[in-house]
């Protein structure tokens, strides 16, 4: 994606079902858990680069021990600075004891972060301060040990307003006012109630007040726990949580919006927000790779005991096609060729802006995340050119000259390198006054390829406000002096803002918004956004379920294509001297190619969750009244 967005979170759960003396024996560590949460982080590092966490719970330690550990880095190396700091502790206790070497269970008493239940989080930050204080897990503390609560996730919430007066009318008074406290509060509200009332249940039945702590343990109903905190949610979310006696569990919300995988054998019990990272940690097969249903939860007693709870009722499924397109590792085996087929399919429209000429055209891609739709563009090009040629041949049959056959076959598809990365030069972007120079520079292109006469084809995953394109891009590719460029994204046009988990609040930043609002001044219809502002406003006090999405009247006027035109018309106004067109993948094509992902909500303003209207209307409002909130 050549415009850098902040994205999608990562989470990482382990949970090790046999004694860490187990893993020393079989796998020569006790430290087996902590090296696979390292390696499960760091191949999840695309979703996060603003910060890292880890957490460990110990089991059945006594009074006066340790048994929670948490350790969090907002450093330029997030991950790897976690696992240097927990790398030194435990350097430093096997130094200062050299006689718990061969001791597992001793090292679990003596070493900090050495437990059997674990849980990693990456953070992009999309709300909130960048600060050590907003990286997850979050830590909910009890002299208890039933009610110490740790929680990371993959979410946004689009009613956090709501939520967080619910915790105040039951008597709560949360720390801050974001989404993530709002969730640990309103869990930890259930928890602490269910706590009371088995404490009271089991003191009617006899046993004394010590007695009583292993039965809670025992007894401790997380299902239903969640399912009263997670009733009125709404948003997109895989959530995970430890409680300090060692249960845990990873609830993914009822629409399947953000992704939750798992995998659990005789030894262990892994989540992750990534297939292909837990088939690659802990070597298994795809198939062996499961999808954490929506609505459900995977939850681990402290006895190990693991199973998959529905905690609400499914929704239709609308899982996040940008998961597919962009965010997730391209190595999982399904999204491999998912993102192929998005190339595939957005050829017939890539040959007729180049007026079908494959001899003068030469393709591309910018950056290296667009590479295997570009290998899926080029396949069906190279079809396309195979089948001109045997008609050429059949066509000519007997009058043909070898020599004119020989020409024929020798016709390829011209494919170069054209746009090379220079990732060195992003930290400097940082003043105003020299970002646009700066910017400029990001990418360097190859020269002596290109002729004047040749289309010039560049394939990138998506196009959200198109900055890069218009100050760097579209400049650098110019100086190769070519006839035409044609930029392709394999995604849709992105017309609405996101608001679960990706940071795409603001509707001005989008190309596509403004093309719109273009189209409308072109055609003196601009009075349709006072209109759109005016019904936004009237629906302020409606409940979310009767909230409609009347931002798409924007975009209503006029066809996908002309948006388009307009967009290409806005990002080459700058002194480009080649004719710039813009190809957008159809909405068609998009469910086609990702049948499993259909949530296009920032594509087509179809939102899963009531919410969702409430969101875009909200920053339509914000675009109006020139207020720079965020609409969630």
């Amino acid at each position: 994606m050549s415009d850098a967005i902040k994205h999608e979170c990562g989470i990482a759960h382990i949970r090790l079902l046999k004694p860490l003396e187990f893993y020393k024996k079989k796998y020569g560590t006790a430290f087996y858990g902590i090296n696979k949460m390292y390696l499960i982080m760091e191949k999840q590092h695309n979703r996060g680069q603003d910060g890292a966490g880890f957490a460990s719970i110990k089991l059945d330690m006594q009074p006066g021990e340790r048994y929670i550990s948490r350790v969090r880095s907002v450093a330029q190396q997030p991950i790897q600075d976690i696992f240097a700091q927990i790398n030194n502790r435990i350097n430093d206790v096997l130094a200062e004891h050299p006689e718990l070497t061969n001791d597992a269970e001793a090292q679990k008493k003596a070493v900090p972060y050495l437990g059997e239940v674990m849980l990693g989080h990456v953070r992009y930050g999309t709300f909130g301060k960048n600060s050590v204080e907003s990286v997850h897990p979050f830590l909910r503390q009890n002299n208890w040990m039933h009610r110490n609560l740790i929680l990371a996730g993959n979410f946004n919430m689009t009613n956090v307003k709501s939520l967080f007066k619910n915790l105040v009318k039951i008597g709560q008074h949360p720390k801050e006012y974001t989404d993530t406290i709002t969730i640990m509060e309103k869990i930890g509200h259930f928890l602490d109630d269910s706590v009371s009332k088995l404490y009271k249940k089991l003191k009617k039945e006899g046993y004394n007040k010590m007695e009583c702590s292993p039965l809670i343990a025992e007894r401790l109903n997380l299902k239903k726990i969640l399912t009263k905190a997670a009733k009125s949610w709404d948003g997109g979310y895989a959530m995970a949580g430890l409680l300090g006696h060692g249960d845990s569990f990873v609830l993914r919300d009822p629409s399947g919006i953000r992704p939750a995988y798992y995998y659990m054998d005789d030894e262990v019990v892994v989540v992750a927000s990534e297939r292909p990272v837990i088939q690659t940690v802990f070597n298994v097969n795809y198939d062996e790779v499961h999808e954490l249903p929506p609505g459900s939860a995977i939850i681990t007693k402290k006895s190990g005991e693991t199973s998959i709870n529905k905690i609400l009722e499914p929704l239709e499924r609308k899982a996040c096609s940008f998961e597919r397109i962009y965010f997730s590792r391209g190595s999982d085996a399904e999204i491999y060729q998912e993102r192929k087929l998005l190339g595939k399919l957005i050829v017939p429209e890539v040959l007729k802006h180049v007026d079908y000429d494959i001899k003068n055209t030469v393709f591309s891609y910018i950056p290296n995340t667009a590479e295997t739709s570009f290998f899926g563009m080029i396949e069906n090009v190279e079809e396309y050119l195979n089948k001109t040629k045997t008609e050429q041949i059949l066509k000519g049959k007997r009058s043909l000259s070898a020599e004119k056959v020989t020409q024929i076959l020798s016709e390829h598809t011209r494919v170069e390198k054209i746009a090379i990365k220079d990732v060195k030069l992003r930290t400097f972007i940082t003043e105003d006054s020299s970002r646009d120079d700066l910017v400029a520079h990001v990418y360097d292109v190859t020269y002596g390829v290109i002729k004047p006469e040749d289309n010039l084809v560049i394939i990138d995953d998506s196009i959200v406000r198109g900055t890069t394109l218009k100050k760097s891009i579209l400049k650098m590719l110019d100086r190769l002096t070519p006839k035409r460029i044609v930029v392709v994204s394999s995604a849709p046009q992105i017309r609405y803002p996101d608001c679960y988990g990706i940071d795409m609040a603001n509707l001005e930043g989008l190309v596509a918004f403004r093309a719109a609002l273009s189209l409308l001044k072109d055609a003196d219809m601009y009075h349709i956004v006072e209109e759109i502002y005016t019904r936004c406003k009237a629906q302020e006090n409606l409940e979310d379920s009767k909230v409609q999405n009347f931002v798409k009247e924007i975009y209503a006027p006029f066809t996908p294509q002309q948006v388009s035109d307009k967009i290409a018309e806005l990002l080459s106004e700058d002194g480009i001297n080649a004719e710039v067109k813009i190809i957008f993948q159809s909405i068609e094509n998009l469910h086609k190619a990702c049948p499993k992902n259909l949530g296009d909500w920032y594509f087509t303003g179809n939102y899963p969750t009531p919410g969702g209207n409430r969101v875009v209307n909200r920053a339509f409002i914000n675009f109006f009244e020139e207020n720079n909130e965020r609409a969630y």
